[in-house]
């Protein structure tokens, strides 16, 4: 059985610099909610791993609502579709 490779290595805090969070407390840089963002360091390996993996989950999340607002659909002007409308 191969082991999860998130497993073998540190994890790194997925924070990329912008810090700016949307009024539902997510950020728009790292997509983590405020307990996620708080005391990073502190949390277990386990946690750090279940937040990371609900990160890549709101990534595709985010591309799907992005491709499906696509401009090549030529049905007018664009509304930005808000990734945290729904709960992550």
């Amino acid at each position: 059985m191969a082991a999860n490779q998130l497993e073998l290595f540190h994890l790194p805090n997925p924070c990329i610099g912008v810090c700016e969070s949307n009024s539902k407390g997510y950020c728009k840089g790292c997509l983590r909610s405020r307990s996620e963002r708080f005391n990073w360091h502190q949390k277990s390996e386990q946690e750090q791993r279940l937040i990371l993996n609900k990160l890549t989950q709101r990534r595709a999340r985010l591309r799907q609502q992005m491709h499906k607002a696509s401009p090549q659909d030529d049905q007018g002007p664009i509304q930005q579709t808000d990734l945290f409308d729904k709960d992550l």
